[in-house]
């Protein structure tokens, strides 16, 4: 692992609403996240712990600090240089897949390809590689409506990671799932990451998904401390 971390938050703040509605989310919370490291931020139901992952994957604005990608501050990054480092550096994995109906599972993770200027014939051929890996190279022209919730969410792992980013992000991607398709899952999630050498934090409240991850972090009180 680079001593540089691929991410971090510096005296990071969230507030929504103003005067005596305003509702505080945490404060001056800082976080550094190294290359190649797995990383699990667990808490209890509203603690924030996917208002911090939004702002991780500048998805959302911080109050106050700062979050850093990649050496790109997102603060002084435009709409569009943002959008160009998420796609570049990021993939992100949510409990529900959010797959677009549409579209087939090989025009689904393809799309990151595309947005980031690669043409039809290659993104489709990685995405092709990239599902077959995730074992639904038999379900190509099928769309996400017609694949069972273990197959959306495969299809969604490939969409996440098929411009291998340097960081995948992930709100209990297995939330939505049976524990055996949650694990079968999962695994697959670890077995990728760790093929491509990409860092990995991953959102969840399932205690035994987050031993498997390097480190473990709760986020309390509006702040993070080791497990």
């Amino acid at each position: 692992m680079s001593d540089q971390p691929l991410i971090s938050a510096r005296g990071l703040s969230k507030v929504y609403g103003q005067g005596e509605t305003a509702v505080e989310i945490f404060r001056d919370l800082d976080l550094a996240v190294a290359a190649g490291e797995r990383l699990a931020i667990i808490g209890s139901s509203g603690a924030g712990k996917s208002t911090l992952l939004h702002l991780l994957g500048g998805l959302d604005e911080p109050s106050g600090g700062e979050v850093i990608i990649d050496g790109h501050q997102f603060s002084a990054c435009n709409q569009r240089q943002r959008g160009e480092i998420r796609n570049r550096s990021l993939g992100f994995v949510y409990q529900f897949h959010h797959l677009l109906a549409e579209f087939t599972a090989l025009e689904n993770v393809a799309m990151p390809l595309l947005i980031g200027g690669m043409t039809v014939t290659t993104a489709q051929a990685k995405a092709l590689l990239m599902l077959q890996q995730v074992g639904l190279g038999q379900r190509l022209g099928h769309r996400p409506g017609e694949l069972s919730g273990g197959e959306r969410q495969r299809a969604a792992i490939a969409r996440a990671l098929v411009a291998q980013p340097a960081c995948l992000l992930a709100d209990e991607p297995t939330g939505n799932l049976d524990r055996r398709n949650a694990d079968e899952v999962f695994r697959l999630m670890l077995a990728l990451n760790a093929e491509q050498g990409s860092s990995l934090i991953i959102v969840t409240h399932e205690r035994a998904l987050a031993e498997r991850m390097d480190r473990i972090l709760v986020l309390d009180d509006g702040q993070l401390r080791d497990e």
